[in-house]
């Protein structure tokens, strides 16, 4: 209730109080109303997608953006791709094809008990590449379960090795969803945020290949990293051979038979897409030059309403079926364009650069380090959604006025939004796995912290070293057009 009351509250104080001088009349009101819904997105006093929708009401009502502007940035082209995206995850869970998925690379990897542990990682990771980090994490929980009771089961185990083996799989299946997250572009929210705003204030398409050059390397090094630590460091298993570990994925991979009609048929549909968002630049392109990553997403949306699933009157997906995907992040998304419209339309990302050059006297490597540790801890306590929205149009005016190229920040704390590791609530993953009842808080904290550690330091030296050569530009040379269109 104090959160509640809180958000509008601060922002009657500070339209009683008024702007600076220096200040617009409209950015000032979007910078109240931004703070407003910091306090209810931080407090999640009420859904946080719901908190998404207040600018449709804020900002016409203060003057500061217009209605059809503010509701246009909910239609933007990347909530379709987003959207494309949830409707094959559906149909993908829908015939249990992320289970043989799963089981079919954790069997692949092997029945050592760090490699059982190496196989759900990359199984999980893969799955979040393309389904949502929490369905992936939902999905591979019962299985990691089922082979945490084979080993409790089974009499050549040792006891205290039950315990460590289940820390380690639960924190092992949280963090990799997370991580598989990063590769893609559709992969976790805040990587479409980032492509949405560079597109909104900069008119720049960040295409599903650009994304994967930088995302991909990220996500292998960190969940490599993560596997080493979690068997090495964070947990010592005593016993190297998983006792019927093997038997228990060849069981599980009984039980689903083999491959259904209907699995096959949405994995064409998916290896197609994925082929098509990868080869779009190079290879379709030349071809239809005006397709882009979200017409790709509504082609497979619409054929997997269209293609017959083989029973009688039945698709691969129904309407039934399709309306279960999580609108609400679909809100939240929509709710970040419009704060990023709101902050170029008002001047209040210009008005927010100008106060920040005094950091421009900061080492440019501890600058990132920085953003990154703190957008990697804010992330704790915060959607990492949600965080993104707010900032990621602030980085931009931030970058330009310390004359940095705007990517430089801005990918930054993308990266540092997926890379919560400590806390149950930081992510969804974290919550489903503590729900499992095999950890404690102090358990993932003591764990999470030294994993965050690791991803700041490695995210800043990406970020620092390896982003400018993948994606071919300076970081202290602002093109043209990014002035331009900040202008």
């Amino acid at each position: 209730m104090i959160a509640l009351v809180a958000g509008p509250l601060l922002f009657v104080i500070l339209q009683l109080l008024g702007r600076p001088d220096s200040m617009p009349a409209g950015a000032f009101d979007v910078l109240c109303i931004t703070l407003w819904m910091a306090v209810w997105w931080v407090s999640e006093a009420i859904p946080i997608a719901v908190t998404a929708l207040l600018p449709i009401i804020l900002f016409p009502l203060t003057g500061a953006v217009s209605i059809d502007a503010t509701t246009a940035a909910f239609g933007h082209k990347y909530v379709f791709l987003y959207l494309g995206g949830f409707i094959l995850a559906v149909a993908i869970e829908k015939w249990d094809l992320h289970r043989r998925i799963a089981l079919s690379i954790i069997n692949f990897i092997g029945a050592d008990v760090k490699m059982i542990i190496l196989g759900f990682m990359a199984a999980t990771a893969f799955l979040s590449m393309w389904i949502s980090n929490t369905a992936t994490s939902v999905m591979m929980l019962p299985i990691g379960t089922a082979i945490i009771s084979q080993l409790q089961d089974n009499p050549a185990s040792k006891e205290n090795e039950n315990a460590i083996f289940g820390k380690a799989l639960m924190l092992a299946i949280a963090y990799s969803a997370s991580i598989g997250g990063v590769a893609t572009l559709i992969g976790t929210p805040p990587n479409l945020v980032f492509a949405g705003i560079v597109e909104e204030i900069y008119g720049i398409e960040i295409s599903f290949t650009k994304w994967i050059v930088l995302g991909l390397p990220v996500s292998v090094a960190l969940l490599l990293i993560c596997w080493k630590y979690l068997t090495t460091r964070a947990f010592r298993f005593t016993q190297s051979e998983f006792p019927g570990g093997k038997a228990e994925i060849k069981r599980l991979k009984m039980e689903l038979g083999g491959m259904s009609l209907q699995e096959k048929r949405v994995l064409v549909v998916f290896t197609i897409t994925a082929f098509c968002w990868i080869s779009r630049s190079y290879l379709i392109q030349p071809v239809l030059p005006f397709i882009d990553d979200t017409i790709i997403a509504m082609i497979a949306a619409v054929a997997l309403f269209l293609i017959p699933a083989g029973k009688k009157n039945r698709k691969l997906v129904t309407w039934e079926e399709a309306v279960k995907i999580p609108w609400g992040i679909i809100l939240l998304f929509g709710g970040g364009m419009a704060l990023a419209k709101g902050f170029g339309e008002s001047g209040l990302a210009v008005w927010i650069g100008e106060q920040l050059k005094n950091l421009e006297n900061l080492p440019l490597l501890l600058l990132v380090v920085i953003l990154i540790a703190a957008v990697n801890f804010l992330t704790e306590v915060t959607s990492n959604l949600a965080t993104t929205a707010m900032l990621l149009p602030i980085l931009a005016s931030m970058a330009l006025a310390l004359d940095l190229h705007p990517y430089f920040l801005m990918v930054g704390a993308t990266l540092a939004a997926s890379c919560a590791f400590m806390l149950p609530v930081a992510t969804p993953p974290n919550a489903v796995v503590f729900g499992s009842g095999y950890l404690r808080i102090p358990d993932m904290i003591k764990t999470g912290i030294w994993m965050n550690i690791v991803s700041i330091l490695l995210l800043s030296l990406i970020v620092y070293y390896l982003l400018p050569y993948l994606w071919d530009f300076d970081p202290e040379v602002i093109p043209k057009k990014f002035l331009k269109a900040e202008d």
